[in-house]
């Protein structure tokens, strides 16, 4: 169904009608499996390629990668993804020649949709010319791994045809756009206009995955229903209600009163609260992104990179972990996330250090120190309490720091890669493919889309092509250590704390298992 209009808002309505509201329709969904989500907000869109406002929280339950990562058990016997292995998950099995250039991927057969269609090399060729066509995400990935052309040689093998040999092509097929959608019932609502069916995309469904959206309603909820074909089995939720509660404190109330079963997005200090609670658990893991204060070369006093060493100098990551994140966070001491394989914490050379913070300054040319704006906005929580307390902290370095608030959409935009004009601004930027090559990618390289600060260094670039196209484990590693090190020497950044995750659930429900987009999948969930 498409996207039905609305007058009614879950805005503003109290915690109790917002009880009473719920209370009838999980009653009735009760019988049948259902798993009721507290949420921010309802997709603005559904479309895999088009990234918007609750967004990636659904399709990554629709839509699923031609691999995936193994799967292992950590110390403490908890079920976890392993980045170093990918196997497979709607393709069956590959061979790859030995230049390294041509992929043959065997799909599994009998893998349907819920409109009941076959998955074939046509859904994955089709899948891969509408993303050539948006030229966004999927477009993104397909070109990062070196793809040039994708053929359907068979009616269950699709053959990849590349312009150099890849390191992260099968990782790369993790991600969901790197997917098939059901293109025989895509196909229906198409127009010469729209050949793609872009516009149908972006209000509905068409995976092969566990679920599917039966029906949305903006700002008040979203219906998903298993896919009755999907190929891994019945999912043990056969419904999904994924409600619209704005308020964080409505939305902790809901899970403790046991009228949700998930919820999305809780402050710190509402999680330790609930965390007492011992019909309720509680996992934490870490965000897949730094939050990090970005220094633009382009503007003073940011062209000197003893100016940008400075500030890195002049933050006491602890402090900020303490003051903004509770001590909950990891020490960031490199932007690549740490579970990545090859992640070089050990190279971070800046301790806090104001006196020498000072004297770098006095060495550029500023011997009383600098005066800036730190843009930020609400995109995420910690932005102004961070602005704040690096305001505070930056001082004792002769640092005079003016946090300047501006809206979501403007950051955004100021740092799109067609812009990038801020000078100093907060950012969260991280990857959603859990590979070393590719985070460096998305932020370190000149072009990238998450370069919002305009760094700009040939060394890192080379060292990153050449990555992209060497195989070997080591070999590779290598080079992205090298491109740590000098990324850490040019100091863009001022790296803080990959901040904490949490995720709350009733003590009944298991099977959850981290992602690096950091949302849960429907399917992994059981009830006991």
């Amino acid at each position: 169904m498409g996207m039905a209009k609305t007058g009614r808002r879950w805005i503003g309505l109290s915690a109790l009608a917002l009880l009473a509201a719920l209370l009838a329709p999980v009653e009735r969904a009760a019988a049948q499996q259902a798993l009721v989500i507290a949420a921010q907000r309802t997709p603005e869109g559904v479309d895999p390629d088009v990234l918007k406002p609750g967004n990636q929280e659904i399709v990554v339950q629709v839509y699923e990668g031609l691999t995936r990562y193994a799967r292992r058990r950590d110390a403490d016997g908890n079920e976890t993804l392993d980045s170093s292995r990918v196997e497979g998950h709607f393709a069956e099995s590959w061979h790859v020649s030995e230049d390294g250039r041509t992929i043959r991927l065997l799909l599994r057969q009998g893998v349907r949709s819920f409109f009941g269609n076959e998955l074939t090399a046509e859904d994955v060729v089709w899948t891969h010319q509408k993303s050539m066509h948006q030229r966004r995400t999927g477009f993104f990935i397909a070109t990062l791994s070196n793809i040039q052309a994708v053929e359907a040689t068979g009616r269950y093998e699709v053959t990849y045809r590349l312009g150099g040999p890849s390191a992260i092509f099968f990782t790369n097929l993790t991600h969901y756009t790197q997917t098939a959608i059901d293109s025989t019932e895509a196909k229906r609502h198409a127009t010469p206009a729209d050949p793609y069916a872009t516009e149908w995309l972006d209000r509905n469904t068409a995976g092969f995955g566990a679920y599917h959206m039966q029906s949305v309603t903006p700002n008040e909820q979203a219906t998903f229903v298993a896919n009755p074909n999907y190929f891994r089995g019945k999912p043990f939720f056969e419904r999904i209600i994924y409600r619209a509660v704005p308020s964080a404190a409505s939305r902790a109330l809901l899970i403790r009163s046991g009228q949700a079963q998930w919820v999305e997005n809780l402050t710190i200090v509402q999680v330790d609260e609930l965390r007492r609670d011992p019909r309720l658990r509680v996992v934490q893991t870490m965000h897949r992104a730094t939050a990090a204060l970005n220094m633009n070369p382009r503007y003073k006093p940011f062209d000197d990179v003893r100016v940008r060493r400075a500030f890195l100098h002049a933050m006491d990551r602890t402090t900020i972990n303490n003051a903004v994140f509770m001590g909950r966070g990891h020490i960031a001491s490199t932007p690549v996330l740490p579970i990545i394989d090859g992640a070089a914490e050990d190279l971070y050379p800046y301790a806090f250090d104001p006196a020498r913070a000072r004297a770098l300054l006095a060495e550029a040319g500023y011997p009383d120190g600098v005066d800036v704006e730190l843009f930020y906005a609400d995109i995420v929580g910690w932005e102004e309490p961070m602005a704040i307390q690096a305001a505070n902290m930056y001082r004792q370095s002769n640092i005079r720091v003016t946090p300047r608030r501006i809206t979501p959409s403007e950051m955004r935009s100021r740092g799109a890669v067609t812009r990038r004009d801020m000078p100093f601004f907060t950012s969260e930027d991280g990857p959603i493919v859990l590979d070393i090559v590719y985070a460096m990618f998305i932020f370190a390289r000149t072009d990238a889309v998450v370069n919002r600060a305009a760094h700009s260094n040939p060394r890192i670039d080379a060292l990153i092509d050449e990555a992209r196209q060497t195989l070997d484990r080591d070999a590779r590693l290598a080079l992205m250590r090298d491109a740590q090190r000098i990324w850490l020497e040019d100091a863009p950044w001022a790296i803080t704390v990959y901040r904490p995750l949490f995720e709350v659930m009733p003590a009944n429900i298991t099977g959850y298992v981290y992602y690096p987009d950091e949302h849960e999948r429907w399917f992994d969930l059981r009830r006991r």
